[in-house]
């Protein structure tokens, strides 16, 4: 593994690691013994990886298991963005590993998929440290050489969409570079209107029906937007409704039904 020149020019670092529980784990030990961020953590495989809503991610070898943590990014009111930010330089650091394919989109609030189906997806943690400095961790994983079989959503592959390897590797130097170019963009939250504005063009199901489960709850209606603190804003017949957190499933449109634009 290595960074991508414009990221290591920076001050971005990297640490590799064959395997571990979870990189996300290991960034946070990293930042509680006083590390200084701007740290990527690599592994192999893990051995305990995590995704949403305690949720197991699978993490055998072959696929992309990385974590960012960042020191003091941002107010900590703000830190939610970095999972914008982070799903805005994923997705379009894949979208040039796949040649700009268009069919790669986010799902709120951030789920990478191809034609639907999930490549990837980013677990934020943070903590407040015992010096009084704030740590932020974005977790990041892409399914490059194999995908679970038994999820909640339709999964796929890289090499499955690619028709070819396209190894773990490839995907960080592509993703460590846009990364830090976005998290500039972002400029500490001063530009989230930014990166609101580039997440929603790789929006999937914008303008088009879904379900959002949250709490033990359905809500179905229309996805319009998302609002300047990054909820998502459903369109009922009966008015709009925010969503901070939830699951989404794409519904299928009518036949005939003419696609919404933001």
């Amino acid at each position: 593994m290595r960074l991508a020149g414009s990221a290591h020019d920076k001050g971005f670092r990297l640490a590799h690691h064959g395997r571990l529980v979870s990189t996300n784990d290991e960034a946070l030990t990293r930042a509680k013994s006083g590390d200084p961020g701007r740290l990527w953590i690599i592994a192999e495989s893990q051995s305990g990886g995590k995704g949403r809503n305690g949720r197991v991610w699978s993490s055998p070898p072959g696929n992309l298991y990385a974590s960012l943590l960042l020191i003091d990014p941002a107010p900590p009111r703000r830190a939610a963005e970095l999972g914008f930010v982070a799903g805005v330089a994923l997705a379009l650091a894949l979208r040039g590993v796949l040649s700009g394919d268009p069919r790669l989109t986010i799902k709120w609030p951030n789920d990478i998929l191809h034609d639907g189906a999930k490549l990837g997806g980013i677990l934020l943690e943070a903590a407040s440290l015992p010096d009084g400095r704030f740590a932020c961790v974005a977790g990041i994983g892409v399914n490059s050489r194999s995908h679970p079989q038994d999820t909640l959503y339709p999964a796929t592959n890289l090499a499955a969409v690619a028709g070819g390897a396209v190894t773990a590797e490839l995907v960080f130097e592509r993703l460590s570079a846009a990364m830090a170019d976005w998290l500039e963009a972002w400029a500490a939250g001063d530009g989230f209107e930014t990166i609101r504005a580039e997440w929603l063009s790789l929006a999937a199901g914008l303008g088009g029906r879904i379900s959002v489960s949250r709490a033990g709850q359905s809500i179905e209606g229309v996805f319009k937007t998302i609002d300047p603190t990054g909820r998502l804003i459903v369109e009922q017949a009966s008015g709009e409704v925010a969503v901070e957190a939830g699951d989404v499933f794409l519904l299928a449109r009518p036949a005939g039904a003419i696609a919404a634009l933001q």
